[in-house]
């Protein structure tokens, strides 16, 4: 790819100066008006004001209506490997179900594991990729998406490998995370730990041999594996090497305790996270991913950002797409709602859907338009960037820009 200058820009927010953790106001947030982009082999060379970088020598790609840009979005938390529908477990908690009775009775996530393993591996291959375009046009240029739904070696390589697959097919990043620890299988005749020990033993080896994943994730809750049960598992992956992260505190409290003690790079969901995991948390630098999908699919209590921010700790926002608990999978309609009830900046929000997000995943040079990151950008119609949250979603990116190349527009 040739050296190219791409703007201007009504606005150009970088979000390259702001800091990791902690709250942020909007007035923090630097603003470049009429900006430009020079990118050179699909990386930033240099921001600024267009009548600055414009010299002339230049190729020009120019964006000739109103236009924001900011970082390409990044959904930290998804699970868009699945096949079949859980609407009839959404009509059961409308009627009063919970997560965990519905889960009890057969449905949960066992009916996904049960229609996943049914599901050949071309037929997931083929729904990863159009959830990852829609999510596309959303202005998400990296996703990260779980395993989960196979619960067994065969079946959990099956998923990985129809991630792995797709990879090549579709515009975004791709980063993949092993999530054979989502509960106990109804098929499994032994205990968690037994489990567990037979998944360290002859899955995670396997995904490094065949460069399957580099993260592992465990569900930490009643319906899942206790804190005892998922430590000496989280401790061998995190020896064979893998980036682990923790489903924590979305119903019970314990698995926040267990992601900080092990360093994990972010703990996910904390809707039940109280003042005393707060503070843990705030501590540490493992990441806070918020999932507010999953507390408008559930009808509960939303992770408590305000207060986590204020504590002095890293929020990200993702989605959680999944086909149980947030089947919506619009990552800024939710940030946008988060933000209205947690009273979020939208400065905050940004942070949390951009540079905050890469650090949920451990992504560098993601996340923010500062000289040597890649020239990864979500176009926006407008010359506010207070619209993009005001809308709620609502207003979609006109155009999108990976690794400095078209790709949307």
């Amino acid at each position: 790819m040739k050296r190219k200058l791409i703007g201007p820009f009504s606005q150009l927010l970088p979000l390259s100066h702001l800091p990791l953790k902690g709250s942020l106001k909007d007035e923090d947030i630097k603003i470049i008006t009429d900006g430009g982009i020079i990118v050179n082999e699909a990386r930033i060379e240099r921001v600024g004001k267009f009548k600055d970088l414009n010299d002339g020598t230049i190729p020009l790609e120019r964006v000739n209506q109103p236009t924001v840009a900011i970082p390409g979005l990044i959904d930290a938390h998804t699970h868009i490997c699945y096949a079949g529908s859980r609407a009839q477990d959404y009509a059961l908690r409308n009627s009063g179900k919970t997560y965990l009775e519905i889960a009890k009775s057969g449905g949960g996530i066992w009916d996904t594991v049960t229609k996943t393993r049914n599901a050949s591996i071309e037929h997931l291959e083929d729904l990863i990729i159009a959830r990852g375009k829609k999510m596309l046009l959303q202005g998400i240029t990296t996703l990260e998406v779980k395993s989960g739904y196979g619960l067994s070696v065969p079946e959990e390589l099956k998923m990985l490998k129809a991630i792995k697959a797709v990879a090549p097919k579709l515009k975004q990043n791709l980063v993949t995370t092993c999530l054979a620890a989502h509960m106990l299988p109804k098929d499994y005749k032994g205990n968690g730990y037994e489990y567990l020990d037979e998944i360290a033993t002859h899955l995670l080896p396997t995904l490094q041999v065949e460069n399957l994943a580099q993260r592992v994730d465990a569900f930490v809750e009643e319906s899942a594996f206790s804190p005892e049960e998922i430590t000496p598992y989280l401790k061998k992956a995190k020896a064979l090497g893998f980036d682990i992260t923790v489903h924590a505190d979305q119903f019970t409290t314990g698995g926040s305790k267990v992601g900080v003690a092990l360093g994990a790079i972010s703990i996910d969901h904390l809707e039940a996270s109280t003042q005393k995991e707060i503070e843990h948390i705030a501590k540490s630098n493992t990441v806070a991913v918020a999932l507010p999908g999953a507390s408008l699919g559930l009808g509960c209590k939303f992770t408590p950002a305000r207060k986590l921010l204020d504590a002095g700790a890293v929020l990200a926002i993702a989605s959680d797409y999944n086909p149980g608990s947030a089947p919506m999978g619009n990552l800024m309609v939710q940030a946008s709602i988060l933000g209205t009830f947690e009273k979020l900046s939208n400065a905050e929000i940004l942070a949390a859907l951009t540079y905050r997000a890469a650090a949920a995943l451990n992504l560098k040079f993601y996340g923010s338009l500062a000289v040597g990151y890649y020239a990864d950008l979500a176009l926006y119609p407008t010359d506010d960037y207070r619209e993009i949250t005001y809308q709620q979603g609502q207003m979609l990116p006109h155009g999108i820009i990976k690794h400095g190349e078209k790709i949307v527009f």
